[in-house]
């Protein structure tokens, strides 16, 4: 696990948080009700629409039609979060790359274990398949990923998507990615030692998610990524994450995995930064380049 000083370009102090079975309601409340309000862009128009009963959030610019998409999952340790938390990061990738970002709402644990996340994934991504065109879009021109929580769901969606045959993502977009439980059981890491996001917070979100397959040899498909034995014909990968971050080394050794399978996958560590830096400190230039990095990787494929 890296240790070190927060980078100086960050200037803001990052939270000190911990997660517990008892508080999970109270964070949610806080997260949806007393959040400050997002910025709304002038150049992108944000909108929800039902799909076979599925609720999408969708980011469209307003300048172009766009024919690509982006399937984006939220984080919050997969107890926490909604699609709207993200709006900042969706309406800037959709501006800047003139594509249309759909954000994912999946059921949260731990009234919904596994699978429910995960099939709500899937869902969405079928539902979008099958009215693409009546979206503008492109089938074969759609992206998935996610943040934290969801970066690791985009992970199994990526897996589940190949394994179910068909049109798959043409790239995935893993930003500090969630995606091994067993870091939870790691005595070395201290629960108070991660900014944003520790370890005690960890084992309340796998705990919950998990439910009676936490703390097992043998975890279901599709729960979590990182046990997934066969990585191969994934579409490109993108990870980033911080020196900081509780996800460092299991986020490094998925990486070093995924390329190992011949995937073709780029690696952004930034030296010094924690979980969700580049939303608490979005004005420092270590989190400008950590986005232009994300646009940089999609933009071909989309």
């Amino acid at each position: 696990m890296s240790t070190g000083t927060v980078h100086p370009e960050l200037k803001k102090t990052p939270p000190k948080l911990t997660m517990s079975a008892w508080n999970i309601r109270i964070f949610r409340f806080l997260l949806t009700y007393l959040a400050p309000k997002r910025e709304s862009s002038l150049y992108v128009e944000t909108s929800t629409k039902d799909l076979d009963g599925i609720q999408l959030r969708i980011h469209k610019p307003k300048s172009v039609e766009p024919t690509s998409a982006l399937l984006w999952i939220h984080g919050g340790g997969l107890i926490v979060g909604t699609p709207a938390q993200d709006d900042w990061r969706c309406a800037q990738i959709a501006e800047r790359l003139g594509v249309l970002v759909v954000a994912i709402q999946y059921r949260l644990a731990p009234e919904h274990v596994y699978p429910a996340a995960i099939d709500d994934c899937f869902a969405t991504w079928m539902v979008v398949q099958k009215y693409a065109k009546d979206l503008g879009l492109n089938p074969h021109k759609i992206a998935i990923g996610g943040a934290s929580a969801g970066g690791g769901l985009a992970a199994n969606l990526a897996l589940r998507i190949r394994d179910a045959g068909g049109i798959q993502p043409v790239g995935q977009l893993l930003v500090y990615p969630m995606l091994d439980d067993r870091t939870a059981l790691r005595s070395d890491v201290h629960p108070k030692g991660h900014f944003v996001w520790n370890n005690k917070s960890n084992m309340t979100g796998w705990r919950s998610y998990l439910g009676i397959h936490f703390n097992v040899e043998k975890v279901p498909k599709y729960a979590v990524a990182s046990r997934h034995d066969n990585l191969q014909d994934l579409p490109p990968v993108w990870i980033g994450v911080g020196t900081l971050d509780l996800f460092y080394d299991e986020d490094l050794e998925y990486a070093n995995r995924v390329k190992d399978s011949d995937v073709p996958t780029v690696l952004e560590t930034v030296e010094g930064a924690y979980h969700g830096f580049d939303e608490i400190d979005r004005a420092s230039t270590v989190s400008e380049s950590f986005m232009n990095n994300m646009i940089e990787f999609l933009r071909p494929l989309l």
